[in-house]
């Protein structure tokens, strides 16, 4: 067996996985749910740091990684919509962010010619963004389990929007640099 694919494997689990979480909200199979999610997380974290601890970094985990998060996360965001537990306000927010995301991302390595074995990497508050989205979801399922004051999830949902379009402008930063710098060469 060769471990080097281990973090891509991790992450075509999460892709794998979205189907079941997202049947289970559906199904409002809160419990399961929230496991399957949790493992999901739990999947992209130890991808990235597989990867990065044993040098299995690659180009393809590099495109892997965000797709099946943005994925997961997406899926996830518009099935918690549909059932009620997420504000479409938030929903547009994020899908808005992670269009521009991928857009600019595109843009950027087709346009300006980036060599093939160079890695996408997202920033660090798009790590943060990330994680704050993963802790949303698993946060909107439990409180289906073991509820919480209404107020709770309304912080939560400006926590995660403060976090979305900060995480969106430092990536406009980012390519304003990219592109400033171009034109300097």
């Amino acid at each position: 067996m060769n471990f080097s694919n281990v973090p891509n494997a991790l992450s075509i689990l999460r892709v794998i996985l979205t189907v079941p979480v997202v049947m289970t909200l559906l199904n409002h199979q809160y419990f399961l749910a929230m496991v399957l999610f949790f493992v999901a997380g739990i999947t992209d974290g130890l991808d990235g740091w597989i990867a990065k601890r044993y040098s299995f970094e690659s180009r393809l985990g590099s495109i892997l990684d965000p797709v099946a998060d943005k994925l997961l996360l997406v899926s996830s965001f518009v099935t918690l919509n549909l059932i009620g537990l997420l504000p479409l306000w938030l929903l547009v927010l994020v899908f808005l962010r992670d269009l521009m995301i991928v857009s600019g991302t595109v843009g950027c390595f087709i346009g300006a010619g980036t060599p093939k074995d160079e890695l996408l990497s997202p920033s660090k508050l798009s790590k943060i963004n990330t994680a704050l989205q993963i802790a949303l979801v698993l946060f909107l399922v439990v409180v289906q389990l073991y509820p919480v004051q209404e107020q709770w999830s309304t912080v939560f949902f400006i926590i995660v929007a403060t976090s979305t379009v900060l995480s969106g402008a430092d990536y406009i930063w980012i390519w304003m640099e990219k592109i400033i710098s171009q034109e300097k060469k």
